[in-house]
């Protein structure tokens, strides 16, 4: 009875070990994790025409480091432009006014983040700040749309103009045809 006591206890450790790292797992993919921006931080705005699918607590890179979070995104109803508000490490405070600022795709996932770009300016954003020179987010089904039709267009425009061609080609040759029968 003792045995079967002591494989029970763990069965369970193992069970609660287990939901433990599915806790964590779930945590680090959404974005929940405890890997918050400190009080320490500073707020910096940017404009886009298109944010795609970002969301609040979305990553701010710059050079491929954590430098940031996005705070809230809102719509600008006098511009009809997305408004999004990020929250960056004070330690990071040297970020130059022409800093470009872009929605960009990580991973097979497609987990959106803005990436910063950092410009030559020898003047830094500030609190409150706003980045002017930004990217909206590329939108797939837009690309395969341009694509396709720039596609089909290139192609019809080109038929188009073989078959006009060869019609003319071929009135050429039958009023050539009709001269020589005529002066015969």
């Amino acid at each position: 009875m003792s045995q079967a006591r002591a494989v029970e206890t763990i069965v369970g450790a193992f069970m609660a070990l287990g939901f433990a790292a599915l806790f964590f797992l779930v945590m680090q993919v959404s974005n929940l994790s405890t890997n918050v921006i400190s009080s320490n931080s500073y707020q910096l705005q940017a404009r886009f025409e298109n944010v795609g699918s970002l969301k609040t607590r979305a990553p701010v890179n710059m050079a491929g480091v954590r430098i940031g979070r996005v705070e809230s995104i809102k719509l600008d109803k006098a511009t009809f432009e997305a408004v999004v508000t990020m929250r960056i490490n004070q330690e990071h405070m040297t970020i130059p006014e022409d800093t470009f600022a872009s929605i960009l795709t990580a991973g097979l996932l497609g987990e959106q983040y803005i990436g910063l770009d950092p410009g030559g300016s020898d003047e830094y954003l500030k609190d409150g700040d706003s980045i002017s020179h930004t990217q909206s987010a590329l939108i797939l089904e837009q690309m395969i749309g341009k694509f396709l039709f720039n596609q089909v267009g290139g192609s019809s425009s080109e038929s188009k103009s073989s078959e006009s061609k060869s019609s003319e080609s071929k009135d050429e040759s039958q009023s050539r045809t009709k001269d020589n029968i005529s002066t015969k």
